[in-house]
C-alpha cells in the first residue's frame, strides 16, 4: 500500500510547478498561492511540508521578500520537528502572513485529493 507521501506527491509537484512557472511571467503573488495550496495539501508529510517550505524560502530569497524569508527560516524548523508528531494546523497555507499555528479552512478541492490520498494510502 502506498503511503500518503507517495500518493500526495503528483498534486504537491503539479502546484510547485505552477507555482514556478508564474515567476517568468512576472505573477508573483500568484506563483505563491500555488505554494500554499501545495502546502495544504503536503503538510501531513514530513517530508511533503519541508519540502513546500524550502520552496517558499526560494520564493521568497528569489523576490527579495525579507520578512517571509525570516518567516520561513522559522516554519521549516517548525515543520521539520512538529510534523511527525501530528502538530499541524490543518489548513494554514504556510506564508507569513499567517500565524503558524492557526487552523484555517480547507479549500474544497484540496480537501478531496487530500481525502484521496489518505484513502489510498488507508489512513
Amino acid at each position: 500500500m502506498p503511503s500518503f507521501r507517495q500518493t500526495i506527491d503528483p498534486h504537491v509537484d503539479a502546484e510547485l510547478h505552477k507555482a514556478w512557472a508564474a515567476l517568468p511571467k512576472d505573477e508573483a503573488a500568484g506563483g505563491f498561492r500555488h505554494l500554499e495550496r501545495a502546502h495544504v495539501m503536503g503538510q501531513a508529510s514530513t517530508y511533503q511540508h519541508v519540502r513546500v517550505h524550502l520552496h517558499m524560502l526560494a520564493w521568497a530569497v528569489r523576490n527579495h521578500r525579507a520578512r517571509e524569508t525570516v518567516g520561513q527560516l522559522l516554519r521549516i524548523v517548525g515543520a521539520a520537528t512538529k510534523t511527525p508528531f501530528g502538530l499541524v494546523p490543518t489548513g494554514n497555507t504556510g506564508g507569513s502572513n499567517v500565524s503558524p499555528i492557526k487552523p484555517l479552512p480547507i479549500p474544497v478541492d484540496l480537501a478531496k485529493i487530500i481525502d484521496r490520498a489518505k484513502q489510498a494510502a488507508g489512513r
